[in-house]
């Protein structure tokens, strides 16, 4: 090989052994996304004409953390709430539309930020995730007095591996995984085809590996247009699940899907609800359109 491909190769070499040593070190950069649109509340539940009240919790390791409780329109109610785990970028007050979504149908919605999201303290991280889950969930049986057959887990993205995780714990009314991935290897994969991502990833949020473990009626939700977690991932996800389960299929994109789909959404979460509680939790694997 001649003098100068071989300088211009191990040039190339170089940057992309450094390449990968930033992606190794940035890796929470990249997957925890607070300040996307800024650390502070851009709205609030009152917004959208709803009445919610502010919440202050303390994980088991001393974090607080900031959330809403919104409540139902009285007309509506059902003697339920949703615990809601949001995506990771921005904060709850880029929630309002899917609040308000969850609100039509009755349920009361508890959303929170984790650590250092919005008005919350602290670090993000795998476990501090989490820990953050717990600390909601004993919130609500706690503080508010709630049954677990009352308690309604909801996760979009990675919200979806937070509430999976607890579920597995816990033992929820249900359980609603959005636009979902199988893990963070297998998405880092598929986003990084050109990086060794599952040498590399030091974060799991393993959804295939617990999903089985979910003995809660299960409702997974995913786009077909989805143009940041494949929708061949939700499938992977639905087929490892046990009964009772359902999917709901999807238009749109990753952001965009549950308001591109409009009534449809609507109709398939409200259904899944229709089978909550019932004999026999009559919620199937049949899929929804």
């Amino acid at each position: 090989m001649p003098r100068t491909m071989l300088t211009a190769v191990i040039a190339v070499l170089g940057l992309y052994l450094a390449f990968v040593a930033l992606v190794f070190l940035g890796q929470s950069k990249l997957l925890y996304l607070p300040d996307v649109a800024g650390r502070s509340l851009a709205a609030t539940p009152r917004a959208m004409g709803l009445s919610y009240e502010d919440v202050h919790l303390r994980t088991e390791d001393g974090v607080s953390l900031h959330g809403w409780l919104v409540s139902a329109p009285v007309t509506v109610r059902r003697s339920m709430t949703l615990l809601f785990f949001h995506g990771n970028a921005g904060n709850i007050s880029h929630r309002l539309d899917s609040i308000r979504i969850f609100t039509d149908l009755g349920l009361d919605v508890f959303i929170f930020d984790y650590r250092g999201y919005g008005l919350s303290e602290g670090s993000p991280s795998e476990p501090g995730t989490y820990r953050d889950a717990n600390a909601a969930w004993r919130w609500l049986t706690g503080e508010r007095g709630l049954a677990p057959g009352q308690i309604l887990l909801f996760g979009r993205s990675l919200g979806a591996a937070v509430a999976l995780e607890l579920a597995t714990r816990v033992e929820p009314a249900g359980v609603i995984l959005e636009s979902a991935f199988t893990s963070v290897p297998d998405l880092g994969a598929e986003i990084y085809p050109f990086l060794p991502v599952r040498l590399l990833s030091r974060y799991r949020y393993d959804n295939l590996g617990r999903i089985a473990s979910v003995r809660a009626p299960l409702l997974v939700v995913h786009s077909r247009g989805d143009e940041i977690i494949p929708f061949s991932q939700g499938q992977a996800l639905f087929a490892a699940a046990s009964e009772p389960k359902q999917f709901l299929e999807l238009q749109g994109g990753h952001n965009d899907g549950f308001l591109a789909s409009g009534v449809a959404y609507r109709r398939g979460l409200a259904e899944f609800l229709a089978g909550l509680g019932g004999p026999g939790h009559p919620a199937t694997s049949r899929p929804t359109h």
